[in-house]
């Protein structure tokens, strides 16, 4: 079995002030695996700029037109968060390119990364919280649109709902949108994911594991997915400035080996994005990303 996953060697953009540092975990999340001799240079591809016409099985066309032509109203630019400007576009287009890649990589090898991603706050026709488009969701879609499977389990466990996953799918019958979040964390109006978990602020390893295991155990053996799509977002630690849980890094740890457990045992291909993660030492943001990776490999036997 080989690990695919998805770089993107010019990533960082000059966004606002305050930005441009969590932004830098996408370059080094990569060198650090190397430096470990987690992988190599063989396991990555570079994705380029995804077809629109596969960005549409999800989102708007109105929506995708104003945002390429950068003529979104200024409403829409402060709900995203981003000054707009063509290389950041460019930029969401290639991320999505890298899931929709390693979706298929998955397929095959039983799961692939992407070392971005996992832009669940973008719906149908709205960009928000610094999501574009939504990487996962036009994933998933594809592998629908394509016949290569007909139930599809989103798994995200960010601290912050998916909420632009959950409307993208909300009448879906074939996408299940499970979504364990911070209760009273941004977005604070929520939608409607087919499963939500809204966690108390504070909330511990055990605690949190213990749910997440029984919430796995019921999806895996009720919903039944040909393929899940992971959104392994590391902002639940403790150490996390937005994230308001008080997760250990090695909780976060046995977060995705729970994960990768159940999809091993029910042979279900799992694609990995990398979703949110704002500590105030960036070692503590890409070590836990790293340890993603590391529990994939050890579940997966790579």
């Amino acid at each position: 079995m080989s690990l695919k996953i998805a770089h993107h060697p010019i990533y960082i953009h000059p966004v606002r002030q305050g930005h441009r540092f969590p932004m830098l975990k996408y370059e080094l999340i990569p060198a650090q695996l190397l430096h470990e001799g987690i992988v190599t240079e063989e396991n990555f591809f570079k994705p380029s700029m995804v077809d629109q016409r596969d960005v549409l099985r999800v989102h708007d066309s109105d929506y995708i037109s104003r945002l390429k032509d950068l003529s979104l109203d200024e409403k829409m630019v402060r709900r995203i968060g981003f000054p707009l400007d063509r290389a950041l576009v460019d930029r969401e287009f290639c991320l999505v390119d890298g899931t929709v890649k390693a979706s298929l990589f998955a397929l095959d090898h039983g799961v692939a990364f992407n070392t971005a991603g996992g832009t669940h706050h973008a719906g149908r026709d709205f960009g928000e919280g610094f999501c574009l488009l939504n990487d996962q969701a036009i994933a998933a879609k594809y592998l629908l649109d394509k016949k290569y499977l007909n139930k599809v389990l989103i798994i995200d466990l960010d601290v912050h709902q998916g909420n632009g996953t959950a409307h993208i799918f909300e009448e879906d019958e074939q996408v299940f949108t499970f979504s364990m979040h911070g209760e009273k964390n941004f977005p604070f109006i929520k939608e409607r994911s087919d499963l939500d978990v809204g966690l108390p602020d504070g909330m511990v390893d055990e605690a949190y594991l213990k749910l997440l295991e029984q919430h796995l155990n019921f999806l895996f053996g009720s919903v039944k997915p040909d393929f899940v799509f992971y959104q392994a977002g590391v902002d639940i630690l403790a150490t996390d400035k937005l994230g308001k849980l008080k997760m250990s890094a090695e909780g976060c740890l046995q977060r995705d080996r729970l994960v990768f457990e159940n999809c091993f045992k029910h042979h279900v291909p799992v694609q990995v994005s990398m979703g949110g993660g704002y500590s105030t030492n960036l070692k503590d943001i890409v070590n836990a990303h790293v340890n993603t990776y590391r529990a994939a490999i050890e579940v997966f036997n790579i």
